[in-house]
């Protein structure tokens, strides 16, 4: 793929620290006593078992430790953190000699800010947002232009010409996901209504909220659509729980390959497509640069024409529509159609 370039906290004593270790939940691979343990990675809310985003990042510390031979510790945040929890989260993986230490999630990105000027010789990176800081990598996607292509998908397989967007938190995040949806579905079919919703304007837990997707998702198929799109990590499981219990219904996964996930198996047939965010090629590949001794900084950004995010065809389900799907992907790669990224 071709990309382009374009934290201790005072206070915490060591038995606090060995409490918040087992609280946000951990796995790890290190056997201790090193100071060069590998890769530190830091998920958000849902843990690595989302089925989504987190379960990309985690994908790609498992390449990278099968084929570059790291070792590594997974960390998990809870609902509600605060920056301080953040922050003591990333100090103790870069303290304990993790490196690079790797943020999943916007959430993470004053906490890194804040905890890269506290270890320099450690390499952080944060994914889907920009900070700032001479040892850190910022990992961005072309959401918007993934959620495009779901569009022209939802619009093409929607018999009721009615379709739906969840999101897990109303931020310019997720905004991107609406927006590319939003558009491609009515580039599509001008006459489509789309119903676009989310679960909390202003709470992580949004992405930790299955319950929550699954009410919104059956508030849709009652008044007739019968694609629903969800950009909400975890919450999103619930989303395709409700679709699943519908004749005829769609749903559109996130982030990974949904319809590939073994705790999604049961709602497989009714997973039309995923808009897939490669997470796990952008962390193995930052993980390799700091292994190769020329660490990433900056902004990494993995957009369509890198084949940073694309459309999932796993099922055979957007088979008979694959050319007007690449048809849209090269107007975008071509800049005959310029994706919008907020509604």
């Amino acid at each position: 793929m071709r990309r382009v370039s374009t934290i201790t906290v005072a206070g915490v004593t060591t038995a606090a620290l060995a409490f918040t270790l087992t609280a946000c939940g951990e796995s790890s691979t290190d056997s201790g006593g090193s100071k060069d343990k590998g890769v530190g990675l830091a998920f958000d809310v849902g843990g690595r078992d989302d089925h989504s985003f987190n379960e990309s990042a985690a994908r790609g510390l498992d390449k990278a430790e099968k084929e570059l031979k790291v070792g590594g510790k997974m960390m998990t945040a809870k609902n509600g953190e605060t920056e301080a929890e953040r922050e003591q989260r990333l100090s103790s993986l870069a303290d304990a000699g993790y490196n690079p230490v790797i943020g999943v999630g916007f959430n993470y990105k004053n906490s890194i800010e804040k905890v890269a000027k506290d270890f320099p010789k450690t390499t952080f990176a944060v994914v889907d947002s920009i900070a700032n800081g001479s040892n850190v990598a910022s990992i961005t996607f072309g959401e918007h232009e993934g959620s495009y292509l779901a569009g022209v998908a939802a619009a093409l397989k929607s018999k009721t010409h009615k379709v739906g967007f969840i999101g897990g938190v109303q931020n310019a995040l997720i905004q991107k996901f609406q927006a590319g949806f939003e558009q491609g579905v009515k580039d599509t079919d001008s006459k489509a209504e789309i119903r676009s919703e989310y679960l909390y304007t202003n709470n992580d837990k949004g992405f930790n909220d299955p319950a929550a997707a699954k009410d919104k998702a059956k508030g849709m198929l009652d008044s007739d659509i019968d694609v629903i799109y969800s950009a909400a990590g975890l919450s999103g499981n619930g989303s395709m729980e409700a679709v699943a219990g519908k004749k005829g219904a769609w749903s559109i996964g996130v982030d990974s390959d949904q319809y590939q996930q073994p705790g999604l198996e049961k709602y497989k047939s009714s997973i039309l497509t995923s808009v897939v965010k490669n997470v796990d090629v952008a962390v193995f590949d930052l993980i390799k640069s700091v292994q190769d001794g020329k660490p990433f900084t900056g902004e990494h950004k993995y957009l369509l024409k890198d084949n940073g995010v694309s459309l999932a065809t796993s099922g055979g389900f957007i088979d008979d529509i694959k050319p007007k799907i690449e048809e849209a992907k090269k107007n975008i790669v071509d800049g005959k159609i310029t994706v919008k990224t907020s509604p």
